[in-house]
């Protein structure tokens, strides 16, 4: 898996398992965000799991626990897909980019988003967690996670409320990242957004039905 994890042809030791794809993100060399981050972070849940949640990167706080969405954004993540009825232990979370982008001001570590060459960098991986779950529905949190499941750049408000067929067969769903919710200016903005993402998580779960 090191010698796949640094080489460029998508077809050079593709991971066969979630096992296999976790222990390759950690020698992953495929572009140069691994030298400060503190780990990979690959995706967590059933090989099996019907839907797909991809995020954009793993932030401090998962960069220091290995596990994807265990900060404010996926504590509110979490709440979403409660309220939507959608168990979390039944989804596979996961990031289109596996290690953690930033910038380092003092003891604080400032997130930076991930360019376009990172997200095709890492594209590799989450092709692979994708090939080997075969998810029935996919969504795509913020434009950076969009990215990386389509391979191009989408408008987020624009493509919410509807589902893209991918090549795959897997069917996609386009929302907005939790972090974006948390960043919205005052509550009766935080509260419209919040609603509309609950309802895009309905729609993919109904859809992986």
């Amino acid at each position: 898996m090191a010698r796949a994890a640094s080489s460029s042809p998508p077809e050079a030791g593709v991971p066969a398992t979630l096992e296999a794809v976790a222990a390759g993100v950690q020698a992953c060399r495929r572009c140069e965000l691994w030298r400060e981050a503190t780990q990979g972070v690959a995706g967590e849940g059933g090989a099996q799991a019907r839907l797909m949640l991809v995020g954009e990167q793993p932030g401090n706080q998962e960069d220091l626990a290995g596990r994807p969405f265990v900060g404010p954004a996926g504590r509110l993540l979490d709440r979403a897909l409660e309220e939507a009825s959608v168990p979390r232990g039944e989804a596979y979370v996961t990031n289109a980019v596996k290690h953690f982008r930033h910038e380092q001001r003092g003891k604080r570590r400032i997130h930076q988003t991930p360019t376009a060459a990172h997200v095709s960098a890492c594209r590799w991986w989450l092709d692979a967690e994708r090939a080997i779950g075969r998810p029935r529905v996919i969504v795509a949190l913020g434009a950076t996670a969009a990215l990386g499941v389509f391979g191009k750049a989408t408008a987020i408000g624009k493509s919410r409320g509807r589902a893209f067929q991918l090549p795959d067969q897997a069917q996609a769903i386009v929302t907005y990242h939790p972090s974006f919710l948390l960043r919205a200016p005052d509550e009766a903005r935080r509260k419209a957004l919040y609603g509309g993402f609950v309802e895009d998580l309905r729609l993919a779960w109904k859809l992986a039905g």
